[in-house]
């Protein structure tokens, strides 16, 4: 997240921050700091930059002290294009991070749900029985109300990454070619086996009725069900991706490029297909595996990988005997055989 604030505050937010709470609301306390006994000899303090009425609001705001070196470290000629709140201000960092995620979020969800929906879900499983009335609607309900209160509790792992408390790094000749080749395998094997064991717990009845089942609500899923989660639900899930970087070394650009690639891959398993007989079946845990879940419930908990489930009894291999469009395809032709007979 320290990559992708950065970026940010780059492109949009530097600017935003310097337009609507700008360093020049509070120039009466520069002035009087500095110049104690001239206050208008601050000279880079330009006159009705800011409404009074505005300033006056703004002025009631929390803020670091103001120093000369805000101007400095801004990058900026004039304190009318500094900000109050620096880039390096835990309040602003906050503010910032729950805004950026939560844009991000929708964007990233909305987009990949759709395209996955319209061209890889296959409408016809929306006849299965199980299929709720309005679920569509219900998924993407679900999901929307879900993502303030995940980011919410992913806030404080956040916060640690932009703060430098992670041990993320920028460049890849600080741990060499081999280690960054190898982190990727690392991360994904152990987000994998960590998932597993909180959704697996999650399965417990001691918490299963409250916590997950609002996710199993959808037997036959859509890909709008992907983040269809309990907010706490959601936010468990997630705890492996960011306790990895706290534990070891990674690159921050590959951190971000594999967040919105896990977020697509969480979308592309919930199309309810039952596609079987490639290669890797027996080694990727993909959409046949947990549309076996959402219709078994004790199966296939892995999120990328078979071994975790091969090796805790939990595996159930996909055929083309349990793909729920069977149960369509039967009834639609009970349906013909009936017409049929009545004619």
């Amino acid at each position: 997240m320290d990559l992708l604030l950065r970026i940010a505050d780059d492109y949009v937010l530097d600017d935003l921050y310097a337009k609507w709470l700008p360093a020049s609301a509070f120039a009466s306390q520069l002035n009087a700091t500095f110049f104690p006994s001239n206050a208008t000899s601050l000279p880079f303090v330009p006159s009705g930059s800011i409404s009074s009425t505005w300033s006056h609001l703004i002025s009631y705001i929390p803020h670091p002290p103001l120093t000369q070196e805000l101007i400095t470290s801004s990058a900026v000629s004039s304190l009318s294009q500094a900000s109050a709140w620096p880039r390096d201000y835990w309040l602003r960092q906050c503010v910032s991070l729950i805004s950026v995620t939560l844009i991000g979020i929708h964007i990233l969800y909305f987009v990949f749900a759709y395209l996955s929906y319209r061209f890889i879900f296959n409408h016809e499983m929306m006849k299965h029985p199980r299929f709720l009335k309005n679920q569509v609607k219900q998924e993407i309900w679900c999901s929307v109300s879900a993502f303030p209160g995940m980011m919410l509790l992913t806030l404080p792992w956040f916060m640690g990454e932009v703060r430098g408390y992670s041990k993320m790094y920028d460049n890849v000749e600080d741990y060499g070619w081999p280690y960054f080749i190898f982190s990727i395998f690392f991360y994904l094997v152990f987000t994998d086996y960590g998932i597993y064991w909180i959704h697996r717990w999650e399965h417990h009845p001691i918490c299963y009725k409250w916590l997950h089942k609002p996710h199993h609500k959808w037997i036959i899923p859509t890909p709008f069900a992907s983040h269809a989660f309990h907010p706490l639900d959601g936010y468990a899930q997630s705890i492996p991706y960011h306790l990895f970087v706290f534990l070891f070394p990674f690159h921050s650009k590959l951190y971000l490029v594999l967040f919105v690639l896990i977020n697509f891959w969480t979308i592309l398993i919930h199309d309810s297909d039952m596609i079987t007989g490639h290669p890797l079946e027996t080694i990727i845990n993909g959409p046949a595996h947990h549309t076996l879940h959402h219709i078994y419930f004790t199966v296939n908990y892995g999120q990328y990988f078979t071994w975790a489930d091969r090796s805790h009894d939990s595996y159930r291999q996909p055929a083309k005997h349990l793909d729920p469009l069977l149960e369509v395809k039967a009834r639609e032709q009970k349906k013909k055989e009936e017409l049929g007979k009545q004619q």
